[in-house]
């Protein structure tokens, strides 16, 4: 009996350890102090909102309306505010151990984005263990001649803010990057900044417990 009931309570450890991984779960349970915005019973009615077909969205600690457009078992998207946005996605350390990558996006209009990484305890990660951010300079093209060089030289001397959105796939264990100092310029000079810039994105993949680059190219300015 006794080797009974220590299987049985064995059994319920993992199955707990198991639904704790998914992100609905996860999501439920983030604490009030990562989550400013949101109760627990907002977090929990944004899950049950979609599953019963209905529009999933509530009104937030300030009064304002907040809404989870999608949800996964290992990804969700909310728009905490009209400006801004959040991304959860839940992704494998090793056979047994998943983190989470959180991405935050605030537009007041040109978009910039923070990452972070947490256990599925939600104790903060070190970013670095699971990602090297994109130099500015990756999303630019090499010049091809010393004119391009200093007109370049010029133009980003007025892009004095480094500025990117991340963004996380729903289905798949990528990470984009868009550059997006440009928005916060004045027209002209991004016009004449955009013929510099790489029409691509940075993209890195999940691989191995960190997001690595997809491809290794480096086009140079025609």
């Amino acid at each position: 009996m006794k080797r009974i009931l220590i299987l049985i309570f064995v059994l319920y450890v993992c199955g707990a350890a198991g639904r704790a991984q998914d992100l609905k779960t996860l999501f439920v349970a983030l604490p009030d102090s990562l989550s400013p915005l949101l109760t627990e019973v907002n977090r929990a009615d944004f899950g049950d909102f979609l599953e019963s077909g209905m529009k999933a969205e509530v009104k937030n600690r300030f009064g304002n309306m907040s809404e989870m457009t999608k949800l996964t078992s290992d990804y969700l998207f909310l728009k905490t505010t009209s400006a801004s946005t959040l991304e959860l996605k839940l992704l494998p350390l090793n056979d047994s151990v998943k983190v989470i990558c959180a991405v935050s996006t605030y537009s007041a209009p040109a978009a910039d984005s923070q990452i972070t990484f947490y256990d599925t305890n939600w104790h903060e990660l070190p970013l670095s263990d699971f990602l090297q951010l994109p130099q500015e300079d990756e999303f630019y093209l090499t010049p091809a001649s010393t004119a391009q060089a200093d007109s370049l030289k010029n133009l980003r001397a007025y892009a004095d803010m480094y500025l990117w959105k991340a963004e996380l796939s729903s289905d798949k264990p990528v990470l984009k990057f868009t550059y997006t100092t440009p928005d916060y310029l004045d027209k002209e000079t991004a016009k004449d900044l955009k013929p510099y810039l790489k029409s691509q994105p940075v993209c890195l993949e999940w691989k191995e417990g960190k997001f690595v680059a997809r491809e290794d190219w480096n086009p140079s300015l025609k």
